[in-house]
């Protein structure tokens, strides 16, 4: 059976601009009131009314007047749709101010209906949004129980005709302004009295779009809309609702968008190698601070570990009131083999030790050792600044596995006489030879190596300059 949950964001003009906030506050569209906070409730100011009206009543407090930002509360309602993924994967927006989730499917996962419902309550407080909710067996269903306390989600279709009757007709008047007007106009004020109506009837006065409309409310025709898909990127963002002056107070909204953004990422099998905070101080001025990784994963403790590093170096510009975060560029993501039964005692992959060293000392701190396919070994090192996510040039073949990966700066002569070499001690010669020449076009080379032992039990890389005829040491194994 299928449990649709409508989740009504009726203070969106008024949150998708400003949260938390403890002064009274009106959101302007042509000069009238289409939104106040608490504080103004408080003050007698109401929707629908005047700016001169509202200033005369707040009088003398101070009232902030704002203009109604639609471009905001839709970029609200996408990133409460990435939030809700996490839910479930069919929803989609509705209305202006409205999401659509089918829950049915995740009660299991969350363990209920009760768990599910207080898990979403208590994400979206964090977030600071009022929320009304609904549920029903339909879309429609749902939104219009949103405007009532409770409901049963259980209830039969003749049950859902009792608990919607003394809705008003009102509510359906910007999706069918007409059909309403017509009906108000012949004494019917509420979806119960239109509800009693025969179809035949009400489908020649109000057309059949809106008998459409009512057949779904009552599940008797599919309510059939395109499911939201998720971005290629990811924004997040929290108001803090006072002014941040130190960096240790940012920590706990850091780790709260870390989650989100990591939770996204792994609904959606993304991973990302670089994060982007931005720092939005009181006169709305950002700060931005990059977080890099090596590799691209969705750990949100390894990011936190990584931004914590970051923010301890930075010094705030001013005081700051919301914390955003963003990953521009999103990859596939990849599985990690991981010990099933002792997950625990995993030592810490070499990528994040470099992550943490480059967060603390900087990115052109840490040198990258590496080989490279040349056939002379002084010319096969390379040592370089990789950028954190590029991969390691590494082209090393299977012959090098005999080879010592430390050289010397410069082959060393080795002293030998009556035919024994020596080096800290006598040398005894036990692999070889590798051959190798090059270079023929400029300074011919042609050596031949030999692995050799020390009395000690040292292991030296030691080559025959076949052109000069003497012994030389380049390298030591571990």
């Amino acid at each position: 059976m299928s449990l649709w949950l409508c989740l009504r964001f009726d203070q969106l003009p008024l949150q998708c601009q400003i949260r938390n906030e403890q002064r009274p506050i009106a959101v302007l569209e042509r000069q009238r009131a289409v939104r106040v906070n608490d504080c103004a409730l408080g003050l007698g100011l109401r929707t629908g009314m005047a700016t001169a009206t509202l200033r005369a009543l707040a009088a003398p407090q101070p009232l902030q007047l704002l203009e109604r930002d639609r471009q905001a509360e839709q970029r609200c309602l996408k990133q409460l749709c990435c939030w809700a993924y996490g839910f479930t994967p069919t929803l989609y927006p509705w209305r202006e101010d409205c999401l659509i989730l089918e829950i049915g499917g995740s009660l299991a996962l969350f363990r209920g209906l009760e768990a599910l419902l207080d898990r979403i309550h208590n994400d979206l407080n964090w977030r600071g949004y009022q929320v009304r909710t609904g549920l029903a067996a339909t879309p429609s269903a749902a939104w219009l129980l949103s405007f009532i306390e409770e409901a049963d989600p259980a209830m039969t279709e003749q049950g859902l005709r009792q608990v919607l009757a003394p809705l008003p007709l009102a509510l359906l008047l910007d999706d069918f302004p007409r059909q309403v007007t017509a009906l108000r106009r012949a004494g019917l004020k509420t979806l119960g009295a239109v509800l009693n109506l025969p179809e035949t009837a009400l489908g020649r006065r109000c057309g059949p779009d809106f008998v459409l409309f009512l057949r779904r409310v009552l599940g008797r025709e599919a309510d059939l809309q395109a499911a939201f898909r998720p971005p290629p990127t990811f924004f997040d963002q929290y108001w803090f609702g006072y002014e941040v002056k130190t960096n240790a107070e940012l920590l706990p909204a850091v780790q709260q968008l870390l989650q989100a953004l990591c939770r996204f990422l792994r609904h959606t099998q993304l991973q990302t190698g670089e994060i982007e905070w931005q720092l939005v101080g009181v006169d709305r001025q950002l700060q931005c601070l990059r977080v890099r990784s090596s590799t691209s994963h969705s750990d949100w403790l390894n990011w936190y570990q990584l931004s914590q590093l970051q923010f301890e170096r930075v010094q705030l510009s001013g005081s700051v009131e919301g914390l955003q975060l963003e990953c521009p560029r999103l990859n596939p993501g990849h599985s990690t083999a991981i010990d099933l039964f002792s997950p625990q005692n995993q030592r810490e992959p070499l990528e994040a030790l470099v992550d943490r060293l480059r967060g603390r000392l900087g990115l052109q701190a840490i040198a990258r050792v590496s080989c490279r396919d040349e056939h002379l070994p002084e010319l096969a090192l390379q040592v370089s600044n990789d950028h954190p996510g590029a991969a390691p040039a590494d082209n090393r073949s299977s012959r090098d596995r005999h080879r010592p990966f430390w050289l010397m700066p410069q082959p060393q002569p080795l002293p030998g006489g009556d035919g024994q070499l020596h080096w800290n001690g006598p040398l005894q010669l036990t692999a070889g030879p590798e051959r190798i020449e090059d270079n023929w076009w400029q300074i011919p080379v042609s050596r031949d190596y030999y692995i050799a032992r020390a009395p000690a039990g040292q292991c030296y890389w030691v080559f025959r300059d076949r052109l000069g005829q003497r012994w030389y040491i380049h390298g030591l194994f571990a």
